[in-house]
């Protein structure tokens, strides 16, 4: 596999180095997924206003981060896996509920629904089951939360992909196993 070395600010392309500014003043780090996007400062910018533009209308950053661990669990991306594990639980989940998260079994009336068809939507690669979208508007979401649930998968996603493809460096603590199923 070819080895992808993470840009530092004085490594990255000039556009990019902003942008990594911006992300240690917020974050206090510049996350290795974020700064390998910087080979294409204009990617890393328009990801990460995307991501911005999304969260916060119809789904609170706690909902948000529980979407990211599906979808990174089905799309097997350790780092996202990581990252996210790690800020649900700066969002008030504790770990057993992170696994909960990862597989769509979380028992919640509002948030359950939204997690299987995130799952739905990424195993089915934009595909659900009429079941799945149908139970996510009877758990009173709308329109616009379903178009604004698609793309937090579609983000989700390309970053999983950029990991998946790169494999740099995970820069959070690993995410737990999901315990082995047991077969009957």
């Amino acid at each position: 596999m070819t080895t992808f070395n993470v840009p530092t600010r004085e490594t990255a392309p000039e556009a990019a180095r902003s942008i990594f500014d911006a992300l240690k003043q917020q974050v206090g780090m510049v996350p290795n997924l974020y700064a390998t996007a910087g080979y294409s400062p204009a990617t890393l910018k328009a990801s990460l206003d995307f991501s911005h533009a999304v969260e916060g209308n119809a789904f609170r950053q706690r909902e948000v981060q529980a979407i990211n661990l599906v979808v990174s669990q089905v799309n097997d991306c350790s780092y996202c896996l990581a990252a996210h594990t790690t800020l649900a639980k700066m969002n008030g989940f504790s770990e057993d509920e992170t696994l909960e998260l990862r597989t769509a079994t979380y028992d919640d009336a509002k948030l359950g629904p939204v997690l299987r068809l995130a799952k739905e939507l990424t195993e089915g690669r934009g595909r659900a089951s009429d079941a799945a979208v149908q139970a996510f508007f009877d758990a009173g979401y709308d329109n616009a939360a379903l178009i604004e649930l698609i793309a937090l998968v579609s983000i989700k996603t390309f970053w999983n992909y950029v990991h998946n493809t790169t494999d740099v460096p995970v820069d959070f603590p690993a995410a737990q196993p999901l315990p082995a199923l047991e077969v009957a």
